[in-house]
């Protein structure tokens, strides 16, 4: 007989279930005030005149509304946190000041006098009545999977349109959804597949009546505008931001509108997206055979690809790590009608570089080969030029001499006004390009060699993003240098396609500067990453918040902001709105010869003092060149 009236109740809608606890509250607090009355004055009998009752039914008529406003009707009560308790014993304390309040003025008026114990007991059983009520109710009703229902995750969907209601469908079973948000004002308190709108002002209720974890933005035509704004605002209540896939990913089957994924920290850049210039990356790519450097790396492996996808005739992946290397081929291997031909070796060993050139034929030679961790090349400082300097000279010089058509460079902001090794390697790696573009100028040979310089690219190898997911998996705390320190970033798939659209813009010689929008605080981007994940930052503010941001000062060769041109004047834009290229590279004859055989005895006797020397002073003279043109 339970199990028939446990089913039954649990099949009755939100709305019937609301009505029996309003009905069960209502009647409750009429008998606990004559239960108060009884006790007071020692006499159990039932009203037996019409303002007696009046005064029996009066708490109820007081405390619902009450209860209504604080949220006690809103709460399931099979998710009903233990906290709710705490908005109970509220409830029935302002309940019982108003019933208060009226007994006081119906009193003047000459209806009869309340006993000061009344109110007290009055608000004691009425709390243990209705906490007890609904915590019976919760152990009742669902006593056999109780453990299971406690661990369904409870999430509100952001968006109640065509997605939103498709993703509530296919979630029902496995989820239980608290309500729906969305911006569309006349949605406001009305249902949706038997589920309730409500303004994105109402979340914070939402999360402190059901015990929200989870924010699904199901609206996947959002602007990338909107939908940083959106994770803003949310991501402040301590809930976990996820998100529908794009609507283009929806439409061609490449995602279930059931598949939610976890937003990533790129898309809350808040960066413009320009879609690829189809003719630069044909004209690049396809039909072509393209060799990576470093093609196991983060830039590198992205590089290849983005090629991959544009039919290119071959694709060398050369690369020094054997792991790495064999990742990228097993997952180019995968797409079956791209041509990638694995190449284990370093860019130092010129005689593996001038082999794979020759043996391939290679037309156009991406060289993202390098060490780029500042701190790692400082404390290893001849290491990282012999890698980044004379690797980059070796693979030029081979490009060069064998027939190369096409050369990129792939550089970096730190190579602007250098203060580190790695640095002014990547300075001196853009110069070595120069002088290649400047004799193939000279010798009429119609190669083009080119450079292209950008800050940082979230979630790459040594980045920061990868450290603070790290930190915040282990409990915190974030460390960063400082909390004023800024940097540019962009999305490494974003950095890939325009590498590529800018070797398809070079006359040869040119620095091509990547538009990186504006520069980022370094604990704005640990703030975001921490709310992300659905925790909230500890500070002064918030002493007993989850993960805690902690600065611990520079590390060696680290700038407190990084510069994208030596002269911003000097750059001007070209046929793609985010490339810039740097006017005058060819202005001054570019000379490496002599320094190039300075810095290399340096090495081969591990002078580090006079390689750091060497390294500085040839770019101190060239800036001083470049500043003035």
């Amino acid at each position: 007989m339970l199990s028939a009236l446990r089913k039954r109740v649990l099949s009755l809608p939100r709305t019937w279930k609301r009505v029996i606890l309003v009905g069960f509250d209502f009647a409750a607090l009429a008998f606990v005030l004559w239960a108060a009355f009884s006790l007071r004055y020692d006499r159990w009998e039932l009203p037996n005149s019409i303002d007696e009752w009046a005064i029996v039914f009066s708490a109820p008529l007081v405390a619902v509304p009450v209860f209504v406003r604080m949220g006690l009707y809103r709460a399931v009560v099979r998710y009903l946190p233990e906290r709710a308790i705490w908005t109970i014993v509220q409830a029935m304390a302002l309940a019982a000041i108003l019933w208060v309040l009226l007994a006081f003025l119906t009193a003047m008026t000459g209806r009869g006098f309340v006993p000061r114990s009344v109110p007290i007991v009055y608000w004691a059983f009425g709390t243990l009545g209705i906490t007890g009520s609904r915590l019976a109710a919760k152990w009742l009703f669902w006593p056999s999977s109780r453990k299971a229902l406690l661990q369904r995750p409870v999430v509100v969907i952001y968006g109640a349109g065509e997605a939103g209601s498709q993703l509530a469908s296919s979630l029902r079973n496995s989820h239980f959804i608290a309500g729906f948000l969305d911006d569309d004002q006349t949605l406001h308190r009305r249902e949706v597949v038997g589920i309730k709108v409500f303004a994105p002002s109402h979340l914070p209720s939402l999360v402190r009546d059901f015990g929200v974890k989870q924010v699904i933005l199901s609206i996947p035509s959002l602007s990338l505008t909107r939908r940083k704004e959106i994770v803003h605002e949310v991501s402040h209540h301590g809930v976990k931001v996820e998100s529908l896939p794009a609507i283009t990913d929806l439409v061609t089957g490449k995602y279930l509108v059931s598949q939610i994924r976890e937003i990533e920290i790129d898309e809350l850049l808040g960066r413009s997206s320009i879609p690829p210039d189809p003719d630069l990356i044909r004209e690049m790519i396809v039909g072509r055979i393209i060799m990576v450097t470093g093609a196991g790396g983060s830039i590198g492996s992205e590089l290849c690809r983005k090629i991959a996808q544009w039919r290119p005739q071959k694709l060398v992946l050369f690369e020094a790590n054997e792991f790495a290397l064999y990742n990228i081929e097993m997952e180019l291997a995968a797409a079956k009608d791209v041509s990638a031909v694995p190449v284990l070796g370093s860019v130092t060993n010129a005689q593996r570089v001038i082999g794979a050139i020759k043996e391939h034929g290679v037309q156009v030679v991406f060289h993202a080969a390098a060490h780029k961790h500042v701190p790692l090349v400082e404390a290893n400082a001849l290491e990282g030029i012999y890698n980044n300097v004379f690797g980059t000279k070796i693979v030029a010089d081979a490009a060069f001499e064998h027939g190369v058509k096409d050369f990129v460079l792939i550089s970096t902001d730190k190579a602007v006004r250098p203060t580190n090794v790695m640095g002014a390697t990547k300075r001196w790696a853009e110069l070595i390009v120069r002088e290649k573009a400047a004799q193939a100028v000279e010798q009429q040979s119609k190669q083009r060699f080119c450079a292209v310089r950008f800050g940082n690219v979230l979630g790459s190898n040594g980045s920061v993003v990868p450290l603070f997911k790290k930190q915040i998996a282990m409990g915190g705390p974030l460390t960063l240098t400082d909390r004023a320190m800024t940097r540019y970033f962009m999305s490494i798939q974003e950095a890939a396609e325009l590498i590529v659209q800018a070797g398809a813009l070079s006359g040869g010689g040119d620095v091509f500067l990547l538009d990186m929008g504006e520069p980022i605080l370094i604990s704005e981007l640990a703030e975001n990453m921490v709310r992300l994940a659905g925790l909230t930052v500890r500070s002064e503010d918030n002493p007993k918040g989850d993960i805690e941001i902690v600065a611990v000062g520079k590390r060696p060769g680290e700038k407190m902001f990084e510069e994208l041109f030596y002269d911003s004047s000097s750059a001007v834009p070209t046929r793609h709105l985010k490339i810039l290229r740097g006017v005058g590279q060819l202005a001054q004859p570019v000379k490496l010869g002599p320094r190039l055989d300075e810095l290399r005895i340096a090495l081969s006797i591990e002078d580090e003092k006079a390689a750091r020397a060497l390294l500085f002073s040839l770019i101190a003279d060239r800036e001083a060149g470049e500043m003035s043109h």
